[in-house]
């Protein structure tokens, strides 16, 4: 059985109203922005941010047949500023009409400084409503004029939750319910990563590959096996530390191929850059101070690029860290700090430290002795008298 249709599965299974919206629960919903935005029945300009595959194109669309505007759409990555000009000549006519005039811009940040000046007189008078979709930060990429104008929007990956239920009904409105197995659907929810377009696709094509599909006709059809790994499961944590703890063993190697199989698995970058700053501080320390800056820089370096590439980023950081010497003096003096701040929260903080913003504080001996002075020490306990003896910092070399 051949399965065929003009239009694609993802494109007739998106949804026409916000009800009808999965896994958008923080937007979508009572008192949520977008809901209350429709409520209003005022229209905003909005950047909607998030992965491919989460439905910023379908909110838009619901959102343009809300407010009964003329949605015009188009592409950064195939349009420029000449048609812009031609949406601003639809938008004035529009105007004219009584009508609203809804631009939809997907891939926004693809449009340099110049391009997206363009958008500004017109999103700053009313003529057209602007909305934009990035996987980018729109931080970096959208300017700030633009920005200050908008409200940006974060559309998140939908979880596996919410794809198992698009593709129960893709496979309700296809009458497929017999064709396709439970752990079928479940294996290309598993693969989707959090994009509905991609599990649809899957699920489409799997379909016109057999009568019967399975997980062996979902791998022949999405090209890819699922690897041994699980971002809520045994093997993310088990993944993450084994990658953890070879960087603490300046076992470079390993640090490497754990940090690969995250990549392919799909794991967020960020989630592995913000890692490797808690490592710079907790396993290196006063060892190298640079580490912590290096981490850092690599987590904002990640968050700018984005994938395949940042893949070089977090392996040049990996292996600096890896080969880094360790230190754990300050970790080990903070988790003795917070034990001891723990059992004596209420101990009075000696009188000759504290502020004193009044004469009758002064007079009683409030911050006395005190002096803004570079390098000014007293030979005092700054520690409370409970705990004057107490050595907290304790340096091992």
């Amino acid at each position: 059985m051949v399965y065929m249709n003009r239009v694609p599965l993802a494109e007739r299974m998106r949804p026409t109203k916000l009800s009808e919206v999965l896994g958008q629960d923080d937007i979508v919903g009572d008192g949520k922005i977008l809901t209350e935005i429709v409520k209003k029945g005022e229209p905003v300009n909005l950047i909607f941010w998030g992965p491919p595959g989460t439905g910023k194109t379908t909110l838009a669309r619901i959102l343009a047949k809300e407010f009964k505007a003329d949605f015009v759409e188009i592409s950064a990555v195939t349009s420029g500023k000449k048609d812009v000009e031609e949406v601003v000549k639809r938008a004035k006519i529009n105007w004219n009409l009584g009508t609203r005039t809804m631009l939809f811009v997907d891939e926004i940040h693809r449009f340099n400084k110049a391009q997206q000046d363009a958008f500004l007189p017109h999103v700053e008078s009313g003529l057209i409503t602007l909305i934009g979709a990035t996987t980018e930060n729109p931080s970096f990429e959208v300017i700030s004029p633009l920005l200050s104008r908008s409200r940006v929007v974060v559309v998140s990956a939908l979880s596996k939750e919410a794809i198992l239920e698009v593709l129960k009904r893709a496979v309700k409105e296809e009458k497929a319910g017999k064709r396709v197995s439970k752990n079928a659907l479940d294996y290309i929810a598993e693969l989707s990563g959090g994009d509905a377009r991609s599990a649809l696709g899957d699920l489409e094509l799997a379909l016109s590959l057999a009568k019967k599909v399975d997980i062996n006709v979902v791998i022949e059809a999405s090209g890819r096996k699922m690897p041994g790994y699980d971002k809520k499961g045994d093997n993310h944590y088990n993944t993450i530390s084994a990658f953890i703890k070879s960087m603490r063993g300046s076992d470079t190697d390993a640090a490497l191929y754990y940090l690969a199989r995250m990549v392919q698995a799909g794991e967020d970058p960020k989630f592995i850059a913000r890692r490797m700053v808690i490592f710079a501080s907790e396993d290196i320390g006063l060892a190298g101070n640079g580490a912590l800056s290096l981490a850092t820089a690599c987590f904002q370096a990640v968050e700018r690029v984005g994938m395949p590439e940042s893949g070089l980023i977090l392996a040049h950081t990996c292996i600096a860290l890896s080969k880094s010497k360790k230190n754990r003096d300050s970790t080990d003096a903070w988790y003795k700090a917070l034990d001891l701040a723990r059992k004596t929260p209420n101990e009075p903080v000696p009188i000759w430290l504290r502020n004193a913003p009044t004469k009758l504080m002064k007079d009683l001996g409030y911050g006395k002795g005190q002096k803004w002075e570079s390098g000014f020490h007293l030979d005092k306990n700054y520690l409370p008298d409970s705990i004057k003896n107490e050595k907290i910092f304790k340096a091992s070399n």
